[in-house]
C-alpha cells in the first residue's frame, strides 16, 4: 500500500501531467483542483509522518502552485493594508 508521502509524489506528477495539457483559462481550474486535493493530503501527511514532513509537503505545494501563491498573496498583503 503506498503511504502518505507516496500520494504526495502521485500529486506532484498529476501536477505536471496538468500543466503539459493546453487550458483556455492559463489552467486556472485545475490549480483550483489540484488545491482541493492537496489540502487534505497535507493533512493527512502531517497527521500520519509529523510536522517535517508536513511542512516538506507544503513547500513542495507551493513550489508546483508558485502562482495561485503569489497571487493570494498580493490579494492578502492588499488587503491588509487597507
Amino acid at each position: 500500500m503506498i503511504g502518505s508521502l507516496g500520494v504526495i509524489c502521485l500529486w506532484v506528477v498529476l501536477a505536471f501531467v496538468m500543466q503539459a495539457i493546453p487550458s483556455n483559462d492559463n489552467h486556472w481550474r485545475r490549480a483550483y483542483v489540484l488545491i482541493a486535493v492537496g489540502l487534505p493530503l497535507l493533512v493527512w501527511v502531517t497527521w500520519r509522518d509529523g510536522v517535517w514532513a508536513g511542512a516538506l509537503a507544503l513547500v513542495v505545494g507551493g513550489l508546483v502552485l508558485r502562482w495561485p501563491l503569489l497571487y493570494f498573496w498580493r490579494w492578502l498583503r492588499r488587503t491588509v493594508a487597507r
